[in-house]
């Protein structure tokens, strides 16, 4: 197996953006993914600003995994629809501006037919975004777990060629109900970002909670070797959102990673 670009969401450390980036090098993290809606707004930094962070990065020695945007809605909603796609093309803009070449989103709910309406709704923008950052350099990742592999797979093959990928994130498959090896055999060519997570199904509470990378059913070694059959190259961020001790889980993580 290839050497692994092991990446942190600095959401996941509950830290300050700043002190996150720090920890994440601390870490040993080779990379970061930022939030651009909630933690690093477009409008609330000057070039001065940009320029600084970007220098900050590089003192760290940290690169951008990915940048996060995560919308309220999918565009399968047509209520404020326009705005979403402007306020998405903005954070393409952001993300490049940074040196960001991922930006990861759930694009909406995918329906199983395709002759549903609600389909069609989907294909128009997303068609849109693909080319916007296609000229850009940045290409938007729709993230798993809303609809199965194929289903998702589905529709980014009926996009343009090579202009939206797949953000594969194994804990929102599991908690979603789906299968992550098919949807891993649906998307494995079209996957341009990865989520390290894990999760379990509570068949008590009937729904899946996350845990600690590696004590779940998501199989890293499994997930990461069959990527590689597809010649993934890209990152592995790792993402920990329920946990009481974030920064000793994401450790954890970060050495799990990197004995692979």
């Amino acid at each position: 197996m290839a050497e692994v670009k092991i990446g942190i969401q600095t959401r996941s450390l509950r830290l300050p953006l700043k002190a996150a980036l720090h920890a994440a090098a601390e870490l040993g993290a080779a990379g970061v993914e930022i939030d651009l809606r909630n933690e690093l707004r477009p409008e609330e930094l000057s070039q001065t600003g940009l320029r600084e962070f970007r220098k900050l990065l590089s003192d760290l020695n940290l690169q951008l995994s990915a940048a996060a945007f995560p919308t309220r809605r999918g565009y399968d909603d047509p209520n404020d629809l326009d705005r979403r796609i402007a306020a998405t093309q903005q954070a393409m803009e952001f993300a490049g501006r940074l040196g960001a070449r991922v930006l990861v989103n759930r694009v909406g709910t995918v329906p199983a037919d395709a002759s549903d309406v609600r389909f069609g709704r989907l294909l128009e923008p997303l068609t849109a975004l693909g080319i916007y950052g296609e000229r850009l350099g940045v290409r938007l990742a729709a993230q798993t777990g809303t609809e199965s592999g194929p289903q998702l797979a589905k529709l980014i093959g009926m996009l343009p060629e090579g202009t939206v990928g797949v953000d594969f994130h194994p804990a929102a498959l599991i908690q979603g109900g789906f299968s992550v090896q098919e949807a891993l055999d649906a998307l494995g060519p079209f996957v341009i970002h990865v989520h390290a997570c894990d999760a379990v199904r509570d068949f008590g509470q009937q729904r899946a909670v996350e845990v600690e990378l590696g004590r779940g059913v998501a199989d890293m070694p499994e997930i990461l070797g069959r990527l590689e059959e597809f010649n993934y190259q890209g990152w592995v961020t790792i993402e920990r959102s329920e946990s009481t001790d974030p920064r000793g889980d994401i450790g954890n993580a970060v050495e799990y990673l990197k004995a692979l």
